[in-house]
C-alpha cells in the first residue's frame, strides 16, 4: 500500500461546517463531513451566530469524515481552517466567548461603519488608507458598536478575533492571525500587510483594542499544535498541526488552483463571490473591490454579493419546490423572464453597492406574471449583480480565459449556463465543489510537507470536464438586454 499523508480541512460557514479528508500524496479527496449552524436573526439586520455551534459541528463534522475516508484519525498530520470572513468573536483573558458572533452578513452596525467611514475621509479616504473602503459587513463598525451598546462587555475584551482565528485558537490555545482573513477586518492595511492601529485607538484610546490584537503570521506558517483535549475530542492525532487557514474566498482561492494570474473563481453560496489572483496590490479606485491579500502570499481583489442562493431559496420556499423543480421552471422561462426583472436586494446589498436597499420585482404585468418568470427572475437577478462585480474587476486589469464555478449553485447546469451567457466566458467547475475545506487542507499540507503551493495544487485540484459550459452567442446577447435593462432599474435606487 503507498504512503498517505492525510490533512484535515474544514470549512466554517454561515449555514454549517464542512470537513474533508484530503491525501496530499495522492491528491485525492477520501472523505467528507458536514454539520449544520443555526443563524440569529434580529430587528434592524441583526445576524449572529454562537460560537459553540461551531465547535459542535466541527466535532461531527471531522467525525463524518473521517467515518467516510475509512481512516484512523491519529494518521492525521495537519489541518487547516476556513471560516466566514469578517465575523467579530470577543473573548476575555480566560478565553471565554463574551457574545454571540456578530456575522459579516450584519447589517445592524451600518450607522457605527457610516461614522467610521466619515472619520477616514470617505471611500476614498479609507481606499488611500487602508486599500479597502470599509463596508458595513466588516469588523470594525462591530468594534465601535460593541463600545457603545455593550460597554460592560468591551471592558472584559482580550482577545478580538475572527471565526478562523476562533477556532484555531481552540484548537491550539494561540491568538493569531493571517493576512488574508485580517484584510477583511477594515482595521488592516492591504499595502503593506500590517494592522492600522491608530484606527483602533480612534475607537478606543485606552488601547485596549491593540492590547487585544492577534499577532499576524504568514500563510504557510503554522499556529502550532493541536491541544491533547481537543485532539482526543476530534479523534485525531494529537501530534497534528494546525496551519494559519484563513477567510473562506481565499481557502477557496486554494481550492480552485487560483494562486497565478490569468484564473478567475465564482462562488455561489449564500451570497456570491468573484475573485482572482494578482501578484500585486492594485487597489481599484472602486470602492466595492476589495484588495484583500490572499492566503498564498499575493493578493486576492475581489467582489462579494450578499444575495444568492438565499434569494433563490426564499423564492423556493415562497412556491414549496425542491431543487429540481425549481431549476425545472427557471428552464421553462425565457431569457429575460418575459419582461421580469428582480432586484434580489432582500439583505441589503454590497454590489452593487446599497446597504440599505430591499428586494424588488418590476415589469408584472397580466400575462407575465408566473412560477416560472419569478423562478428565473431571481435566478437572473443574482447573477446580473455577479456580472455587475465581474465588470468592476475587469476594469482593473484583469484577464480571464475561464470562469471556475464553485459553490451550492454552481450543481445546476442551467445556472452554469446562464453564468457563461451573462460573463460571456467559458465555464467550468472543479472536481470538488467543496473548495474552501478542500484550500484549508491543500494549504495545511504545505505548511507541512515542504512541496510547494502549486505542485499541491496541481495535484490536488482537478477540473470536471462534463461540468465545461461554453457560451452561446445568441443568449449572450439576449442576456445583454437584460442585464441592461436591470442596471436602468439599479440606477433608480
Amino acid at each position: 500500500m503507498t504512503q498517505q499523508n492525510l490533512f484535515l480541512g474544514i470549512d466554517c460557514g454561515t449555514q454549517g461546517t464542512k470537513a474533508i479528508v484530503l491525501d496530499a500524496s495522492s491528491g485525492k479527496v477520501l472523505g467528507l463531513g458536514a454539520a449544520a449552524h443555526t443563524l440569529i436573526s434580529g430587528a434592524n439586520g441583526r445576524r449572529e451566530q454562537h460560537t459553540q455551534e461551531w465547535l459542535d459541528a466541527f466535532t461531527e463534522a471531522t467525525h463524518r469524515a473521517l467515518q467516510q475516508a475509512g481512516v484512523d484519525g491519529q494518521d492525521i498530520f495537519g489541518i487547516g481552517v476556513s471560516g466566514q470572513q469578517h465575523g467579530l468573536v470577543l473573548l476575555d483573558d480566560s478565553g471565554q466567548v463574551l457574545r454571540p458572533a456578530k456575522l459579516w452578513c450584519d447589517t445592524e452596525t451600518a450607522p457605527e461603519n457610516e461614522r467610521l467611514l466619515a472619520y477616514l475621509g470617505g471611500e476614498s479616504g479609507s481606499l488611500e488608507r487602508l486599500g479597502v473602503a470599509i463596508a458595513p459587513g466588516y469588523t470594525v463598525s462591530k468594534l465601535l458598536w460593541t463600545l457603545e451598546q455593550h460597554p460592560d462587555i468591551f471592558a472584559r475584551i482580550a482577545h478580538v478575533l475572527l471565526p478562523h482565528d476562533y477556532l484555531n485558537y481552540w484548537l491550539t490555545g494561540r491568538a493569531v492571525a493571517e493576512y488574508g482573513d485580517a484584510s477583511g477586518t477594515g482595521y488592516f492595511n492591504v499595502r503593506t500587510r500590517a494592522w492600522d492601529v491608530a484606527l483602533l485607538k480612534h475607537i478606543d484610546p485606552s488601547g485596549r483594542l491593540e492590547a487585544a490584537l492577534p499577532a499576524l503570521i504568514e500563510a504557510d506558517q503554522t499556529v502550532g499544535s493541536i491541544l491533547p483535549a481537543i485532539a482526543e475530542r476530534l479523534g485525531i492525532n494529537p501530534k497534528a498541526i494546525v496551519s494559519s487557514g484563513g477567510g473562506d474566498n481565499m481557502m477557496g482561492a486554494i481550492g480552485t488552483g487560483n494562486i497565478a494570474p490569468g484564473v478567475i473563481t465564482m462562488s455561489l453560496g449564500s451570497s456570491g463571490t468573484v475573485y482572482a489572483f494578482a501578484d500585486q496590490p492594485n487597489v481599484s479606485p472602486q470602492a466595492s473591490v476589495a484588495t484583500f491579500c490572499s492566503s498564498s502570499g499575493g493578493w486576492l481583489p475581489l467582489i462579494c454579493t450578499m444575495n444568492l442562493t438565499n434569494a433563490t431559496g426564499v423564492i423556493r420556499e415562497l412556491f414549496e419546490l425542491d431543487l429540481n423543480a425549481f431549476n425545472a421552471l427557471v428552464e421553462q422561462a425565457p431569457i429575460g423572464a418575459d419582461g421580469v426583472s428582480m432586484l434580489p436586494f432582500l439583505n441589503g446589498e454590497r454590489v452593487p453597492a446599497l446597504p440599505h436597499a430591499t428586494g424588488s420585482l418590476h415589469g408584472l404585468t397580466m400575462t407575465n406574471l408566473t412560477r416560472a418568470n419569478l423562478c428565473r427572475a431571481v435566478v437572473e437577478g443574482t447573477t446580473f449583480g455577479l456580472r455587475y462585480g465581474l465588470d468592476l474587476l475587469r476594469q482593473t486589469g484583469l484577464q480571464s480565459q475561464s470562469i471556475r464555478l464553485i459553490g451550492g449553485g454552481s450543481k445546476s447546469p442551467v445556472w452554469r449556463q446562464m453564468v457563461a451567457d451573462i460573463m460571456n466566458t467559458e465555464v467550468i467547475c472543479t472536481e470538488q465543489s467543496e473548495a474552501a475545506a478542500l484550500g484549508a487542507a491543500i494549504q495545511a499540507a504545505w505548511s507541512q510537507s515542504g512541496e510547494s503551493l502549486a505542485s499541491l495544487c496541481d495535484k490536488c485540484v482537478s477540473v470536471d470536464p462534463t461540468s465545461r459550459t461554453l457560451p452561446v452567442a445568441a443568449s449572450v446577447s439576449a442576456y445583454q438586454l437584460a442585464y441592461e435593462r436591470y442596471q436602468q432599474h439599479v440606477a433608480t435606487l
